[in-house]
């Protein structure tokens, strides 16, 4: 008797159901983000008055506010999600990204206009939110039963294969323009400094990372929220990119291998998704 109430209590815990807490931090985040995609995509050029240091030329911030606003449609789902699988793979992404521009923060500090509301936003937000998110990710994840939903499909070892393959390029990026960020510099499309290539850097490895997590687990419902944020951002960047053109040097490989790699991004993102919806739609 005691080992069947253990088992109940076991299969009580794993509901997959989405812990009120999870869903009041998603639902406080929402709003920063929103503010900084607003300030940040809509006037690229007035950061020296509206953000929290000045950011040149119009591609970075650009590219930042298509990030924010991925992000934030990422936490309205949370608040809204019925089950816990169907964000889950969107933690541990943020939680990276959000330790690199933390990092990036601390050693840059003397960059920051320290007289600036969205000074003490943006480090009030960074200054906690890798810590809360991974502690969300780790109080929540033990509801997952780690099975897919009723008339769910899996996503094709092909496709995690390359999701993963892609996710490894990706990631790498974020890495070395963090870790070696004046190598990356002299390469990069557009102007970098050091600061904003750690702050980029932390943009490049989160999708990195979200793939990778995606790749791991074959549930089609696990990635389905977190390719939407996904395919959102990368829009915005590659019409950031149509918006700031002539930020890129055409001289570069680089600035070709950008546009074609986040196209390319788009495309098979895009691909998976169609294919995944319609075997999903068939299977009920």
């Amino acid at each position: 008797m005691k080992q069947a109430n253990g088992n109940a209590a076991a299969k009580g815990l794993q509901d997959d159901r989405v812990l009120p807490a999870t869903r009041w931090v998603a639902a406080l985040i929402v709003a920063p983000l929103l503010v900084a995609f607003l300030l940040l995509y809509l006037w690229p050029d007035n950061t020296a008055q509206l953000f929290a240091w000045t950011i040149k030329p119009r591609m970075t911030p650009l590219l930042m506010g298509a990030g924010y606003l991925g992000g934030a449609y990422f936490f309205v789902r949370v608040v809204g999600a019925r089950r816990w699988h169907h964000v889950a793979a969107g933690y541990l992404p943020v939680t990276t990204f959000a330790t690199f521009e933390a990092v990036a923060t601390l050693l840059h500090w003397d960059r920051f206009n320290h007289s600036h509301p969205a000074f003490y936003a943006w480090v009030g937000l960074y200054a906690t939110t890798p810590f809360i998110v991974l502690v969300v990710w780790l109080r929540n994840r033990r509801t997952d039963p780690g099975t897919p939903d009723p008339g769910d499909v899996s996503l094709p070892g092909l496709a995690r294969w390359v999701m993963g393959a892609v996710a490894a390029v990706v990631l790498a990026t974020g890495v070395l323009l963090f870790v070696l960020p004046n190598l990356m510099i002299s390469q990069w499309p557009w102007l970098l400094t050091p600061l904003t290539a750690h702050v980029v850097g932390g943009w490049f490895a989160l999708p990195g990372v979200a793939w990778i997590v995606i790749a791991r687990d074959p549930r089609w419902g696990a990635a389905r929220i977190a390719l939407q944020s996904q395919a959102l951002s990368l829009v915005l960047i590659l019409l950031g990119a149509v918006r700031a053109r002539a930020d890129f040097d055409p001289v570069k490989w680089t600035t070709w291998a950008f546009v074609a790699g986040l196209g390319l991004m788009l495309i098979l993102l895009m691909a998976v998704y169609a294919v995944q919806e319609v075997r999903r739609y068939l299977a009920r």
